[in-house]
């Protein structure tokens, strides 16, 4: 059984509770849409996108997560502040998940969780992301939204280490207090494959220092490996895709952000998989996971 020094919390963002103890509660898969390239863009300035392309998107990370079990939300990506108000109304029509309010820049990201707000999403907004970076008058301004919870992303310029991420997490938390927010979201920042293993090593640790859910963006391991198609080929993307996802469940991620949304088929079996062995240890100790956990719903 996993073993932690502090309590582990979980919070309840929406209809979705996210962190604890692994095997207690299913990973939350979070697939990303209407980022830079997306093929269902149209227009990244102005947001305009394939409508009938993305509603199937939706509907496929929405189909894969009651298959397996496990809970999901969206990233919303947006460029402008036209295209992330755009694409985070359209979102928050198609699904009752959690949104994860993302942009290229703070004016972009406030602008979308205004009008996440405006929508009626203050309950299963995130904003994604608060950094060592982050400046007084952006965290002024989240408060000033009301929304409770976000991503705090543990890039530590001075220090990539292991180390490096877990030192920062003080910092990043004064900052998600400053801002308000009360339902902290810990990402220990993949960058590439050299770097995933140090963001599983700080997830860990992290895990175990503040209780919070801990998680990562593990897609950008296989984003940023050049010699994955050239050397491997094109058949070896989405396996390793889903590996990466596998690996991070595996070490207790309690949330992981896979990449583009449309891969949903191969991340969440992979996912649910590792999910459903936890679980069975936490059954051999006498607690039985939630009925619609992936022990219950993959077989």
């Amino acid at each position: 059984m996993w073993r932690y020094s502090q309590a582990q919390t979980a919070f309840q963002v929406g209809k979705t509770s996210i962190g604890g103890v692994p095997g207690e509660r299913p990973t939350v898969l979070i697939g990303s849409i209407f980022y830079h390239k997306h093929r269902v863009l149209r227009d990244e300035k102005t947001g305009e996108f394939d409508v009938e392309a993305a509603k199937e998107l939706i509907a496929l990370q929405e189909n894969f997560s009651q298959k397996t079990g496990n809970p999901h939300m969206f990233d919303v990506v947006g460029a402008t502040p036209e295209a992330l108000m755009r694409a985070v109304s359209f979102v928050a029509d198609s699904t009752d998940a959690p949104i994860l309010i993302d942009g290229v820049s703070p004016e972009v990201r406030l602008a979308g969780l205004k009008r996440a707000i405006e929508t009626g999403l203050l309950d299963r907004a995130i904003y994604n992301s608060l950094t060592p970076e982050t400046k007084e008058d952006e965290l002024r301004r989240i408060a000033d939204l009301g929304v409770k919870s976000a991503v705090l992303l543990t890039l530590n310029q001075r220090d990539f280490s292991s180390k490096g991420r877990t030192k920062v997490i003080a910092e990043l938390l004064a900052k998600a207090e400053a801002a308000n927010i009360r339902m902290p979201l810990i990402d220990t920042c993949v960058i590439d494959v050299p770097s995933f293993g140090m963001a599983c090593e700080a997830l860990m640790g992290l895990k175990d220092k503040t209780g919070f859910p801990v998680g990562m963006g593990a897609h950008n391991a296989i984003g940023t490996w050049r010699g994955l198609r050239t050397k491997m080929g094109d058949q070896a993307y989405r396996p390793a895709m889903a590996s990466c996802a596998a690996a991070a469940a595996m070490i207790g991620a309690d949330f992981i952000l896979y990449g583009p949304v449309h891969h949903a088929d191969v991340v969440f079996p992979a996912v649910a998989m590792v999910d459903a062995a936890h679980a069975q240890l936490s059954l051999q100790a006498g607690k039985i996971p939630p009925r619609n956990h992936p022990i219950f719903r993959i077989a």
